[in-house]
């Protein structure tokens, strides 16, 4: 598809954020004619358009030029552009196929192998922490995707990796149709996005996409304690492997009785060895170390176990992930901005070992903060609501757990949690929510809640 679209008329690339502009740089080296446009109209969007307008690329800002996209040949959109927009439904009624910056940047790359990643919450954690794995062992490794480099870029700068750890999001995967990764990783599934999906279940199918394409060459690995993981995955050509918490009859599992993860049934690291935080970073942990194993027998080597569990050992985390930003006074400040849904802020909030004010709010994706009662109830000292969802969580919690109202200045709320703490407790930024009324992305609110934990007296 993406060969035959080179040559036989222009490309039109919709949403010009990182990827978007990465994209279509790659297919103007590709020998596309291209036109990339963008409804925004940010300083970004500006910056994107000169920028590709300076290298000969056809591209506005402000507006999508319909007819164009309808005489494409192919549209390449952007994960952030919705399925109802104008642009693609124009796409659709005129037969133009729609593909995602994965499906083009995967092509260019083709025979270069990948792990791909997937799931509701942790993905980017297993993702990076995959890449590391790999270094470690010797192959020159990129982590792309939606991690934050996009694959494009990666094709564009010439690279020919050994391997690949690539992050996928649902959006991704419903644009991805070509995707066959050498091993797909499921970490778990919670609802998610439901601003976005009208069902759970057209969220979950979306996931589902990552077998489209299963052969009996396939490799999976799977998380045994997610029932719903463990469902999605039935019936799909290839070989699976498990990873559990739980089950010491999975390949990859942790032994209560040793404190030991488990791999091909041999000790391969301590758990207090571990450099992260919370349970959910031990499945994490657990997943990265399999999905690399099974991805060459070489890697399950005597020698390459050692090497392995030195590179746990010398993982750091990535940002806005359980970091902690500051301990002082007596109090830890944990920056957990990527905890965007229920399901992954309750995760956070379950590995907390110390009385913590918790910070939930921005928002809404449409999820109930009910789910989150039982954990805070364990761990909350106080629950600071904020932000456009901070009515919805008080109507939620209000009466149940402790409450305060923050409003939607974010330094107020610091100063709030910051009179709330005392020595020996913890402040947690775990939001449950998107950022999107207050910041312009997760990574921007765990920078102001950083800066402001630093900076308070």
């Amino acid at each position: 598809m993406i060969q035959a679209a080179l040559t036989r008329g222009e490309i039109a690339v919709l949403g010009l954020g990182r990827s978007g502009v990465a994209v279509a740089r790659l297919l103007a080296r590709e020998g596309a004619r291209v036109y990339a446009s963008d409804a925004g109209s940010s300083d970004a969007v500006t910056q994107a358009v000169a920028a590709l307008r300076a290298e000969g690329i056809a591209a506005e800002g402000g507006r999508h030029d319909l007819a164009r996209i309808r005489a494409a040949s192919l549209v390449v959109v952007s994960p952030g552009v919705p399925p109802e927009a104008l642009p693609l439904a124009a796409a659709c009624e005129s037969g133009v196929a729609v593909v995602g910056e994965l499906e083009v940047a995967l092509h260019v790359l083709r025979g270069v192998p990948y792990i791909a990643v997937t799931g509701t919450n942790g993905k980017s954690t297993v993702t990076a922490m995959a890449a590391h794995l790999l270094s470690a062992l010797g192959h020159r490794t990129v982590a792309a995707g939606n991690i934050g480099r996009a694959l494009s870029d990666v094709a564009l700068a010439g690279e020919r990796p050994d391997w690949i750890a690539l992050e996928i999001s649902s959006f991704q995967l419903h644009d991805t149709p070509g995707l066959q990764p050498d091993v797909g990783v499921l970490t778990n599934l919670s609802p998610d996005h439901l601003d976005r999906y009208a069902t759970v279940e057209d969220y979950y199918a979306d996931k589902a996409l990552l077998y489209r394409n299963a052969t009996p060459a396939s490799r999976w690995v799977v998380n045994a304690d997610d029932r719903r993981a463990l469902e999605l995955g039935m019936g799909h050509p290839g070989t699976r492997w498990a990873f559990s918490r739980l089950d010491a009859f999975t390949t990859a599992h942790y032994d209560g009785a040793r404190d030991a993860l488990m791999l091909f049934k041999e000790p391969l690291i301590w758990r207090h060895d571990l450099p992260l935080l919370g349970w959910h970073n031990m499945e994490n942990t657990l997943a990265a170390l399999l999905a690399v194993m099974v991805a060459d027998p070489a890697h399950q080597t005597k020698t390459a176990r050692a090497v392995l569990a030195d590179a746990v050992r010398s993982f750091r985390g990535l940002p806005h992930r359980l970091e902690i930003v500051a301990d002082a006074g007596g109090v830890q400040w944990i920056n957990d901005s990527k905890a965007t849904n229920v399901s992954s802020a309750r995760v956070a909030i379950e590995a907390m070992i110390r009385p913590t004010v918790v910070l939930l709010g921005g928002k809404h994706k449409g999820e109930p903060y009910t789910a989150l009662l039982e954990p805070l109830k364990a761990h909350a000292k106080l629950v600071i609501a904020f932000g456009e969802a901070e009515p919805l969580i008080a109507d939620d919690l209000q009466g149940r757990v402790p409450l305060e109202r923050g409003g939607s200045s974010f330094e107020y709320v610091m100063h709030r949690a910051r009179a709330a703490a005392t020595p020996g407790d913890a402040v947690l930024l775990a939001p449950a929510c998107s950022s999107f009324d207050m910041f312009t992305n997760y990574e921007a609110r765990g920078e102001a809640f950083r800066h402001l934990a630093q900076a308070l007296p």
